[in-house]
């Protein structure tokens, strides 16, 4: 069938970014704008509008990031007198690698919530070519990221109102480039993994450069693509993440000017409107990244577990805080549907001199599915003569 016509407002992807299924590219530098508040407290000012302008709702896989969210949209809900924040949380009984449960049931105990939204999907219902986002790509066409194809099956469940979410928290939360200088300054034991760290921290940005790319084709990414787009992917990676900055301040302010955030704010914001919902990612405001880089200024946290037990040891339990494990969601996108499209699948609809589609078949048929080639199907799929 023929492509979706462009819906005013999205933000969309170039043929190349399609075929690789990322956003590259760094906005133009701003300057960091003076302390005003306390990370939490630009936190709070953050989620506030969610609390007051109606529902509240809050993403909660029972990860750390959406359980950061949870419980600090409560403790300051209860402070305010305002109601309690939903957790919406998505069961996936036949995908045993999403299972959560453990942590999710300790932190709705340790906050005392009592109403809970859980949605089971046990039939492929949040397939990348299921009914739902079949639906979602005819209407609004390609969209990064392409899981905000299958959010709709969680929004028609929601009285308009405010979906907060945990979106970034690995990269707002997470280490940066001085830490391994800054455990070493702290008296962290030199390993020789820490050491390598250390130097690689120092190194010119062109040596830098040069690593980060080793490191990204020693892990196999974007395989299905063609040799010379391949190599233009690993440049244009390893280009991106050599900008980071050597201070904890200067980086953490930095990760605002990243193009793949600004992207999946506004085109999952877009979405969710078209069912009266408002999206909004705390961890990914502006101000609380500013308050966060002051907080820690020159050298920073000693990592994700330091920050995070920083911010949230108030409102969360410890054994969270210092969780290391994360789900898989990565089957609960590739069921039956898409399985069934690629075995039919002609190998058209995508850029041949990009993409090797005998590879990307093998991908989408494979045990372990990666969301990486989610455009890319979503694109042959709407190339299609007949819908699968």
């Amino acid at each position: 069938m023929a492509e979706a016509p462009p819906m005013e407002g999205y933000v969309r992807s170039d043929p190349f970014e399609v075929a690789t299924c990322w956003k590259y590219g760094l906005s133009r530098p701003t300057p960091l704008p003076p302390q005003q508040l306390s990370p939490r407290g630009a936190l709070e000012a953050a989620i506030m509008p969610a609390l007051v302008e109606g529902a509240c709702y809050v993403t909660f896989s029972g990860g750390r990031d959406s359980s950061a969210i949870l419980a600090t949209a409560t403790h300051l809900a209860r402070r305010e007198g305002l109601p309690d924040p939903v957790p919406v949380t998505r069961l996936y009984p036949n995908v045993p690698d999403s299972d959560e449960s453990e942590w999710q049931h300790l932190v709705i105990d340790h906050l005392g919530l009592s109403e809970w939204l859980r949605l089971e999907f046990t039939d492929d219902e949040t397939d990348l070519l299921g009914p739902a986002a079949q639906a979602s790509v005819r209407r609004h066409g390609l969209l990064w990221p392409p899981a905000v194809h299958s959010h709709g099956l969680v929004y028609q469940h929601l009285t308009g109102g405010a979906m907060l979410t945990g979106e970034g928290g690995d990269e707002v939360l997470g280490a940066r480039r001085v830490t391994p200088l800054t455990l070493l300054r702290r008296r962290r034991r030199p390993t020789r993994a820490l050491l390598r760290g250390a130097a690689h921290a120092l190194s010119p940005s062109s040596v830098r450069r040069r690593q980060i790319r080793r490191e990204l084709e020693s892990a196999r990414l974007q395989h299905w693509l063609r040799p010379d787009a391949k190599n233009q992917h690993l440049r244009l990676m390893a280009a991106d993440e050599a900008t980071e900055p050597l201070s904890y301040e200067a980086a953490t302010w930095w990760i605002t000017r990243r193009r793949s955030w600004a992207t999946m704010a506004a085109n999952q914001a877009l979405i969710a409107g078209t069912y009266q919902v408002r999206a909004s990612n705390p961890l990914l405001d502006d101000d609380f990244i500013a308050a966060l880089a002051h907080a820690g200024a020159t050298w920073g946290y000693n990592g994700r577990t330091a920050t995070m037990k920083a911010l949230f040891s108030d409102v969360l339990p410890s054994a969270l805080l210092s969780r290391r494990t994360k789900a898989s969601f990565n089957r609960a996108y590739a069921g039956r549907y898409t399985r069934e499209f690629a075995r039919h699948w002609d190998g058209s609809g995508v850029d041949g001199e990009l993409v090797d589609p005998e590879i990307l078949r093998d991908v989408w048929l494979s045990d372990e599915p990666t969301m990486s080639t989610a455009m890319l199907l979503h694109q042959a799929w709407l190339a299609a003569p007949v819908t699968q």
